[in-house]
């Protein structure tokens, strides 16, 4: 039996859970090889930058310069996937479908070991990255695309076929790559944010609001598309050019993403379900709880990344471990409809 809540009830989950983001991000500050405590945490934020104490500067240096941008990075990583998930799923009326099934990630797989296999090319990696995660979802598009009509099953196989071949390229690179080439290709797949700056968050963070910003004022176009093209355009609503705008916005968002901290798979799968089971279908809450959720969950990924063993583990094993069960279980209970 299916919970019907009230508005109020579902604004009061939205507000806890930005509340949960800020909490994690104040308590994952104080955790990592260097514990803090609350205190330095504190006076590292808002009074130590100008501080003669060394014990305060150390803290301003740890918190400032290595910690807060990761982290910052991490909710912003959190909260792309997972909405793009939500619209995802929300276009293609099924909940198994995650942000990289277009392709993305094979494309900014194969741009990332291009720059680095072959640095002449004097493109880093993440510009390489976020410019094939976008051609491989054109590429797919097209493919699927016949007299004007995209369907979704064709949206879906060519996604498959095109992330295919890039991963097939990668491969290739792989092979002909030396020792340490190779070794920088298997650590950016694995995904991380271990070299996150704010100069990186400065280029991440604006696109993932407005994407994020547009998908939410979008939610009800969404809740319409879920009904079938039919009833949406009886309702007024045309499915073609909406589900280009959306499936162009989660795109951005996930090349962006990825071409900043590698592949970090399965938050857009796990995190629109969970969503739907607190609170429903109603993509006007699920999007931005989502979001919440996905940047709760990638912080604590993150910081298990940094404190479980003395070498940083890749965040996308964390996720992996965690969300190949999620998906038995969702295998197992869903009838490949919406919640």
């Amino acid at each position: 039996m299916k919970h019907v809540y009230s508005i109020r009830f579902k604004w009061r989950v939205l507000a806890f859970s930005v509340m949960l983001v800020l909490i994690s991000l104040l308590l994952s500050l104080m955790m990592g090889t260097f514990t803090l405590p609350p205190s330095a945490v504190w006076q590292a934020l808002f009074s130590g930058a100008a501080s003669d104490d060394a014990s305060v500067r150390l803290a301003v240096m740890i918190v400032q310069d290595i910690r807060l941008p990761r982290l910052l990075m991490a909710a912003t990583a959190g909260v792309a996937l997972a909405t793009a998930g939500a619209v995802f799923q929300g276009c293609f009326h099924n909940p198994l479908v995650e942000p990289y099934i277009l392709g993305v990630s094979g494309g900014a797989a194969f741009g990332a070991a291009l720059a680095i296999v072959f640095p002449v090319i004097w493109l880093p990696a993440p510009v390489l990255a976020f410019f094939f995660g976008v051609f491989a979802v054109l590429a797919a598009y097209l493919m699927a695309t016949r007299r004007g009509q995209t369907g979704v099953v064709s949206l879906i196989l060519a996604g498959i076929v095109i992330g295919a071949v890039f991963s097939a390229l990668v491969s290739i690179l792989k092979y002909v790559s030396g020792d340490a080439a190779l070794r920088e290709i298997v650590f950016w797949l694995m995904g991380g944010f271990y070299h996150a700056t704010w100069s990186d968050l400065r280029l991440v963070l604006p696109v993932v609001a407005v994407g994020f910003i547009v998908s939410w004022l979008m939610g009800w176009r969404l809740n319409v598309l879920s009904m079938g093209d039919e009833e949406a355009r009886t309702l007024g609503v045309h499915p073609q050019s909406n589900k280009r705008w959306l499936i162009g916005l989660a795109t951005l968002m996930t090349a962006v993403t990825v071409a900043s901290s590698g592949i970090i798979a399965w938050i857009g799968l796990m995190m629109p379900h969970a969503a739907r089971l607190m609170l429903g279908p109603d993509h006007r809450f699920v999007i931005p709880l989502s979001a919440a959720m996905g940047a709760v969950y990638l912080i604590w990924c993150d910081t298990l990344a940094r404190t479980l063993t003395v070498a940083e583990i890749p965040v996308g094993i964390i996720t992996a471990v965690a969300g190949a069960p999620y998906l038995l279980y969702l295998l197992r209970t869903s009838n490949t409809g919406l919640s």
